[in-house]
């Protein structure tokens, strides 16, 4: 087994490499309790400096893990070379667990799968806008357009309120237009002419950033159309509705 202790270089954690092969050195005991114990206390001792007790999700663990020379891997496409990195062919070899090829292998189909699984999604979500989202923007802007007028003809009554909705809803729903288009542009830019890399960070980067930018819009809409034309289950529905 191969541990990689940190060391503290003016003021920077650097990895060094110690071997401790502790599979042979437990088989060789003549009481694995007690030497077991010894073991988990030795190695926790010598490698305290890498423990952190605060909180892994915050900025305050992002900055200190960098300070200590540690990987930060956000996303799936980051992650998974790592798999075939030499030190994990030469673990996964070593041991039997797979072969070099198996190895490439999987991480071959983890990385189609995840272009796989955005491309999917992707079109879901086009298919929701176009057969939900819009028509209930245009039903609702119909109703708002149609109160206005009517307000108009009775005498001069106060429209700020309907004017301001249907401005806004008409100005994200030509935002809303623009960022489908875009969601539909990367799909057709996707194809599969690139490297398994090269296919699973465009869509990390393209395919899912356009999502992400559409799903602002739509949510942004939620709030402001009318329950009774919103089709879509809300945030608070889902979280709070009893089933």
């Amino acid at each position: 087994m191969v541990i990689n202790s940190p060391q503290h270089v003016s003021g920077v954690f650097t990895p060094i490499v110690r071997r401790s092969d502790f599979a042979d050195e437990l088989e060789q005991s003549q009481n694995f309790t007690k030497d077991l114990a010894a073991l988990i206390k030795r190695v926790f001792s010598g490698h305290r400096r890498i423990v952190f007790n605060g909180n892994n999700y915050s900025d305050q663990w992002v900055e200190e893990s960098k300070r200590r020379g540690l990987a930060n891997l956000k996303t799936t496409v980051d992650a998974l070379p790592e798999f075939i990195s030499e030190k994990s062919v030469e673990l996964f070899t070593k041991h039997n667990v797979f072969t070099e090829t198996e190895i490439h292998s999987r991480y071959e189909i983890l990385m189609e799968s995840y272009c796989k699984t955005l491309h999917i999604e992707a079109l879901t979500m086009v298919d929701l806008v176009k057969g939900e989202v819009i028509p209930a923007c245009l039903a609702y802007q119909s109703e708002l357009a149609q109160l206005v007028t009517m307000k108009k003809a009775v005498s001069e009554i106060d429209i700020s309120l309907e004017s301001y909705l249907l401005e806004r809803i008409s100005s994200l729903c030509g935002c809303l237009l623009k960022k489908l288009s875009r969601v539909e542009d990367t799909l057709l830019e996707a194809g599969n002419d690139h490297d398994i890399l090269e296919h699973a960070v465009f869509y990390r980067e393209q395919v899912y950033t356009a999502m992400s930018e559409l799903r602002l819009t739509v949510d942004e809409l939620e709030t402001l159309i009318a329950k009774k034309y919103w089709p879509l289950p809300t945030y608070a529905q889902m979280l709070y509705s009893a089933v």
